[in-house]
């Protein structure tokens, strides 16, 4: 039987994760709207992880080591320094880390009211897009196809 604690965050893990989207994206009163740490959010955050568990547990080691395993410690204007440096050298981890903070946080009800938007599934009544250029895909629909067309092997 498969130990399904290593299938999901520690509690350190979890605490750190709060630590560091609580620094990503800060609560701000005026505008109404909670920080990526408030617990739903963060709850929905850890759930989430899903095949991503790997390069969150790596980019939540490396900002530990980074700061010395003292992260929560530090001063807001540190903590943002550290998170943006680690963001900005990029890498897998560095972008699935951003990605599950943004995803949870922009999911959350109380997000999509303070942006003006409905608190619901993006479907079935769907969203307005603004229209863009088009012709930006004529290379796209100019290159010759790059895969295999099976459609042709099932009419034989």
């Amino acid at each position: 039987m498969a130990d399904t604690a290593s299938l999901q965050l520690s509690a350190v893990e979890i605490r750190d994760l709060r630590e560091i989207a609580g620094t990503m994206i800060p609560a701000d009163a005026a505008l109404g709207v909670p920080g990526a740490d408030d617990p739903a959010i963060l709850a929905d955050a850890v759930k989430s992880v899903g095949c991503d568990l790997a390069l969150i547990r790596e980019a939540l080691a490396a900002i530990s080591v980074k700061s010395d395993g003292v992260f929560a410690d530090m001063d807001r204007d540190a903590r943002e320094a550290l998170i943006d440096a680690y963001c900005k050298m990029g890498g897998p981890a560095a972008a699935a880390l951003g990605r599950l903070v943004a995803s949870a946080y922009y999911r959350d009800d109380r997000v999509l009211i303070a942006l003006g938007l409905e608190a619901r599934a993006p479907f079935p009544k769907g969203h307005e897009l603004e229209q863009g250029d088009w012709s930006l895909l004529d290379t796209v629909r100019k290159r010759a196809p790059f895969w295999r067309d099976d459609r042709a092997a099932a009419k034989e």
